[in-house]
């Protein structure tokens, strides 16, 4: 079977190499945990909510104890009449990029068969709730809109992630990515517009 199954929904996965392989199987936004950041980052935890806020999400985490450990966590922050829990199997196995297996010796999210995560994901593709028409910028509209490059481009931020109730101090990748997943153009626009009103008026 081939081609990306699209999902409607945000998909929460721990690290950088789960998010990679999944691009491959589906077309969805797809955000991490950072692995046990997601403990000590209160952004982090912030965007989360505010993903739930706008509907459902989806969390796959590895099948090993520190992946049930993170799943617990977010069962703990998240409220869970919006989050839809896939697992997957714990399977024997090695990841290709590593020397040697995982302490428990099975394979993460990005080791997994594709076939595998796509039977996953499948009962959610194309759902009854359809994606919100989101932004989709780029770090050239970033710049043109004074938010990256720029003296005060932080302050900028800042102010637009108060305006659109994001987490506080975000990178300007960051904040990207974070409008990308909970914003229509229309409502950054507005945004945009309302604190530049607001510099203009000192």
């Amino acid at each position: 079977m081939s081609g990306r199954l699209k999902i409607p929904y945000p998909v929460v996965v721990e690290g950088r190499y789960d998010k990679i392989k999944l691009q491959s199987i589906i077309d969805a936004h797809i955000v991490t945990t950072d692995g046990f950041g997601v403990f000590n980052s209160a952004q982090k935890r912030e965007l989360l909510r505010k993903l739930c806020g706008g509907g459902r999400i989806i969390v796959l985490t590895d099948s090993d104890g520190a992946g049930l450990l993170i799943r617990s966590h977010l069962r703990s922050v998240l409220p869970q009449e919006r989050v839809i829990h896939l697992y997957a199997p714990r399977v024997a196995g090695k990841e290709r990029r590593k020397k040697s297996p995982s302490r428990e010796g099975v394979l993460g999210v990005e080791g997994m068969d594709a076939d595998l995560l796509r039977g996953l994901f499948a009962p959610w593709a194309d759902g009854s709730a359809p994606p919100r028409d989101t932004a989709h910028l780029t770090k050239a509209d970033f710049y043109a809109d004074g938010l990256s490059g720029k003296s005060g481009s932080a302050a900028k931020r800042a102010a637009l992630s108060a305006e659109l109730g994001l987490p506080g101090n975000l990178s300007a990748n960051a904040l990207l990515e974070a409008i990308d997943m909970t914003c229509t153009e229309a409502e950054y626009r507005a945004a945009l517009n309302k604190i530049d009103k607001v510099e203009e008026n000192g």
